[in-house]
């Protein structure tokens, strides 16, 4: 007796039909999940075309609009399933923003084959745990990129092997050329399927940028990497223009232009965003005006500029040169506070007892004239009286009001710390030329102090109004997290009570100033942290212990700033979406900080390289910053590098880890390793592709081990 299948009421006349067949049925109310050999029983499709039927099907769930959950097909839509946006870290694991506040944490197993910015959707596997809940991708919805960058590893018979940064090493890219390529060449591929027969993303070259060798096109790769929009439209540039090259002088504004207003800013920097002008009365009170480049008045809701800028949202800098948010006639030029110019502003005026207490304030559009321009080192010189200037008086008031509002921010609460940062400077081919470290002095420290303080009352001041907003907001950690911190701080020595408050932590840092575990405790306390973030949910500053805090001093590099702007005094359109800006803006951020990280990681190992090639001999300088169980970690501040050796290479012994001091000691020799210990290590090698380089210890036995 012949077997019928049964009917569904549908029918396939046509293979192209197939696609849209599939789709409605899947999306009926009435369906439920099915196999292959389920849905072509109920939609009637003939033997012959079994296999045309399973190409459809991988085809629709390679685009995410069906999803293969184990054998069965369904629609990517369910009430037990979550949609999101997924951010991968470097190290593989990845986390998927699915409500306000909520990111899942995403284990490199769990993956599924999604990469960063992937609208994936995930299935919730624990409610709780230490990092948050936790679950698992089950379908890859929507593909962030149809485009990859990578680097070409070698060549097997009739294509290529290339390393793409975004899919990591476990990853390689297969890659066809109808050019010829050479090892090491960093190309742009179209992606034709994500999984191939061989397991591997299967790609087209479309663009070959050059070979990892040359610095030149570092700064380009990058911007082909993270998908970076370079240069600007016609439209944007134009209505740039339009606005010519002189300030006249608003009467409508408050004439600033007799003042005593400088700026303080970096060497290299060119977009000037903020002024300062500070007295002090009989009384002790101070008058503090921090002056904003008035950026909403040039660029205008849904115009040109706004929309170039909101395609960037900020301003990504490196080595040497910067992708402005907006073009040069404004950021360098019109907005940009140079001095002996008149400059239109946005003026917040405050003032302060001796107590460093705000009692006024005021907020105005006006016009200024700044009197100097003084880098952080030139400042210092005139503080430190090895410089003289008409405008000394002025910088000795600007220490002593830093120093009372820091008090005042310490009495609060605020955690007072800051990591140690260097400059990278290059010549015109982008050859790294040396690497100077950024000391944290009173000219930053001032300057942050005065930003801060009118963030601060910006956020209240439009808070208080009832207006919605776009805060900058940390969450306090969580317990779970935050015991990471306390134990590795213990280990170090320092002592914290079993519930630390935010003044034993304040204590912990100031006792640390002076200590060679400073930079490792601030990496371990922010690594213990929440990111910032925009948020137009006001979820306070943890950092801080602010209960409002905003961005807006620096609108020529920051959208959100220009958003603060344009809320002070005007009218938003109706359609105007806070909240999109707000979680783009985010986004666009964290991107950006990966691409500079990635470009000034290799800068770095040129320089290291430089070196290498001059003499492989070399012993430098290098002092332990962490130890693991499998590795000795280190840092080398000529290059201002990481390193790691493996504990197999650390001498002929055995070194056993010791947990609760955080060392390895040598049980035949005794030998100790502990942290902030300094040590010679010698570079063996350096890998611009992957970003690493292999150390080694000079008395240890010879064998190359990576860093992670």
């Amino acid at each position: 007796m012949r077997s019928r299948r049964k009917k569904s009421g549908r029918s396939i006349k046509k293979p192209l039909n197939l696609s849209k067949t599939v789709l409605e049925y899947v999306r009926g109310k009435r369906y439920t999940p099915s196999t292959l050999s389920e849905l072509s029983q109920q939609l009637n499709i003939p033997s012959a075309h079994t296999h045309i039927f399973k190409q459809t099907l991988d085809d629709l769930v390679e685009k995410g609009e069906i999803v293969l959950n184990q054998t069965k097909y369904r629609s990517p839509i369910s009430n037990q399933l979550k949609t999101g946006t997924i951010n991968v870290l470097p190290k593989g694991f990845g986390f998927v923003r699915v409500d306000k506040g909520a990111d899942v944490f995403i284990p490199r197993p769990h993956l599924k084959g999604a990469v960063d910015g992937d609208t994936v959707e995930v299935e919730i596997l624990a409610e709780a745990s230490p990092k948050g809940p936790e679950g698992k991708v089950v379908a890859i919805l929507k593909r962030s990129r149809t485009h990859l960058a990578g680097t070409i590893l070698r060549k097997i018979k009739k294509h290529y092997i290339a390393y793409a940064p975004l899919l990591g090493v476990e990853k390689p890219v297969q890659v066809h050329s109808k050019l010829e390529l050479e090892e090491g060449d960093r190309v742009i591929c179209q992606v034709k399927t994500w999984k191939n027969k061989e397991g591997l993303v299967d790609a087209e070259v479309t663009r070959n940028i050059g070979n990892i060798s040359d610095p030149s096109i570092d700064i380009q790769a990058a911007v082909e990497e993270f998908e970076l929009p370079d240069g600007f439209t016609q439209e944007a540039i134009d209505e740039a223009k339009q606005y010519g090259k002189a300030v006249l002088i608003d009467p409508q504004r408050k004439d600033l232009t007799t003042w005593e207003i400088v700026t303080i800013d970096p060497d290299t920097a060119k977009d000037f965003d903020d002024a300062i002008s500070l007295t002090k009365d009989p009384r002790g009170h101070f008058f503090l005006g921090v002056h904003i480049a008035d950026v909403a008045h040039y660029v205008k809701p849904y115009s040109h500029l706004d929309k170039a800028a909101y395609l960037r949202c900020n301003s990504t800098y490196f080595p040497g040169t910067c992708i402005p948010m907006l073009p040069e006639e404004l950021s360098n030029e019109l907005c940009s506070l140079k001095p002996h110019v008149p400059r239109l502003t946005q003026s917040v005026f405050m003032e302060f007892t001796p107590q460093g207490d705000l009692v006024n304030y005021s907020i105005e559009r006006s016009c200024i004239h700044s009197q100097k321009r003084f880098t952080y080192n030139e400042a210092l010189e005139v503080l430190e009286h090895r410089k003289n200037s008409p405008h000394a008086s002025l910088l000795h008031r600007m220490v002593e009001l830093c120093g009372v509002l820091k008090k005042k921010r310490f009495e609060r609460g605020s955690i007072d710390f800051s990591l140690p940062s260097s400059t990278i400077l290059v010549d015109k081919k982008g050859v790294p030329q040396k690497i100077e470290k950024v000391e944290y002095d009173i000219t930053h420290q001032m300057i942050e102090e005065f930003m801060l303080k009118a963030n601060e009352t910006v956020a209240t001041h439009l808070s208080k109004k009832g207006l919605s907003l776009i805060y900058r907001i940390h969450e306090e950690p969580s317990l779970e997290t935050f015991e990471d911190f306390y134990q590795f701080a213990k280990m170090l020595g320092f002592q914290l009570p079993n519930k630390p408050l935010r003044k034993d932590i304040q204590e912990l840092f100031e006792q640390a100033k002076h200590s060679p575990h400073l930079s490792q405790l601030s990496i371990s306390f922010i690594r213990s942290m929440k990111l910032a973030a925009y948020s137009t949910d006001n979820l306070g500053h943890y950092g801080l212990a602010l209960e409002h805090y905003c961005h807006f001093t620096s609108p020529i590099r920051r959208y959100t700033d220009l958003m603060i702007q344009r809320l002070l005094f005007q009218e938003l359109p109706k359609d105007f979406n806070l909240e999109a800006v707000a979680t783009a803006c985010s986004e666009k951020e964290r991107v950006s900080f990966r691409a500079e990280s990635s470009v000034t990681i290799l800068k770095k190992l040129r320089f290291a390289a430089t070196f290498y090639q001059e003499d492989p001999t070399r012993i430098y300088e290098a002092i332990v910053t962490k130890i693991k169980p499998f590795a000795l970690f280190f840092e080398v501040p000529l290059f201002d590098l990481e390193g790691q050796v493996h504990v197999s290479n650390l001498g002929n012994d055995y070194f056993e880890y010791r947990p609760e001091s955080m060392s390895f000691k040598g049980t035949r020799t005794g030998k100790l390793y502990q942290m902030g210990q300094k040590l010679s290590v010698r570079l063996e090698e350096v890998d611009f592709v992957l970003l690493q380089s292999a150390w080694a210890l000079p008395d240890a036995r010879k064998k190359k081990c990576n860093d992670s």
